[in-house]
């Protein structure tokens, strides 16, 4: 059955404050094979004009996927979570991501549609720090998977 139209533009609350840890940076640079020495080394990143380490452009996803969960999680929506996949990702930055800032999303069904059966629902959040400056937006595509007919 085709998710509620309805919901497109429904806004959710802003999630609890994520400390962004210079550790949390170097381990997801490790993982994602970035060695840029700004991501790893206070000093390297002062010389960039930061006050502290900055995070690879795609560190936000662990966050913003994380807030998109209460979209995935609305009862009422009624997406199936168990035939979810992560369909595509992309993002705006207006400024790196830091070591110590304290970033919380706020997360708004943006698109939904129904294609072969597939409900896709796209989400954008909107990742602001604890002053309130906006510092990047992220845009998930979520696709749950038509249930197979047999």
């Amino acid at each position: 059955m085709a998710l509620d139209q309805s919901f497109v533009g429904r806004t959710y609350p802003p999630t609890d404050p994520y400390e962004v840890g210079r550790e949390k940076i170097r381990e997801f640079a490790e993982a994602v094979g970035d060695t840029h020495p700004a991501y790893i080394d206070p000093e390297a990143a002062k010389a960039l004009g930061y006050p502290d380490v900055i995070a690879p452009p795609t560190f936000v996803f662990s966050i913003t996927f994380k807030a998109a969960g209460q979209v995935v999680r609305d009862p009422q929506l009624g997406l199936d979570y168990s035939r979810v996949v992560h369909g595509d990702q992309k993002f705006a930055h207006r400024r790196p991501v830091r070591a110590g800032d304290r970033l919380t999303v706020t997360s708004t069904i943006e698109a939904i549609k129904s294609m072969a059966g597939n409900d896709i629902v796209d989400v954008r959040g909107e990742v602001h720090d604890e002053a309130g400056e906006h510092v990047v937006t992220a845009w998930t595509k979520l696709v749950a998977r038509a249930a197979e007919e047999g």
